[in-house]
């Protein structure tokens, strides 16, 4: 009879701690989720001052403005989960790299202490997604192997807990965006 009760205890026990991992993971997802975005809206602030700071001297390239503009109207609307949002994030890297890369070509701009500073506050911020972004992927990553570890997964299922979802970007723009940009004046 004590065995039993014993066995019992013991289960239950087992149940509340692995519930509880569970949720602690989740949460940690979720906040790393938010310090993701709080780092993506820092940037999206930044960039009307760029893009101001660029139209002056660079009056040739309507269309390279254009595009960060547009690709910073898209990430911001985006209201998709982590797969959808790293899709239109790519997107206005590919963009900003872009606009970088054409500044190349004025000298007057690159002189600016403005858009020096513009860019500087650019890149520390796409340097604080990519660490708020592989954090993320960890926490998912823990949270993923918790609720398929078997007997977690177990409690994972009683309690309706999913997986969550990584934020990558996908081959195709990994590979465009490690690719130099080429510009040309025709």
């Amino acid at each position: 009879m004590y065995i039993l009760l014993g066995i019992i205890v013991l289960a239950v026990l087992y149940v509340i701690v692995t519930y509880n991992a569970l949720v602690s993971l989740r949460t940690r997802a979720e906040e790393a989720w938010s310090d993701i975005q709080v780092q993506m809206k820092r940037r999206y602030d930044l960039i009307p001052n760029l893009v101001e700071t660029v139209k002056g001297y660079m009056k040739h390239e309507a269309g390279t403005l254009e595009a960060v503009v547009e690709a910073r109207s898209r990430a911001m609307a985006d209201t998709g989960g982590p797969m959808h949002q790293a899709e239109t994030e790519g997107m206005l890297q590919k963009a900003l790299k872009n606009l970088f890369a054409l500044a190349e070509n004025y000298p007057d701009l690159k002189a600016n202490q403005n858009f020096l500073q513009l860019q500087a506050d650019i890149t520390d911020t796409e340097n604080r997604i990519n660490m708020s972004r592989r954090f993320y992927n960890g926490s998912v990553r823990d949270l993923n192997v918790k609720i398929d570890q078997f007997p977690s997964n177990l409690v994972a299922q009683q309690f309706n807990f999913g997986k969550g979802e990584f934020f990558e970007l996908d081959e195709a723009e990994a590979s465009a965006a490690a690719k130099p940009v080429e510009v040309s004046f025709h």
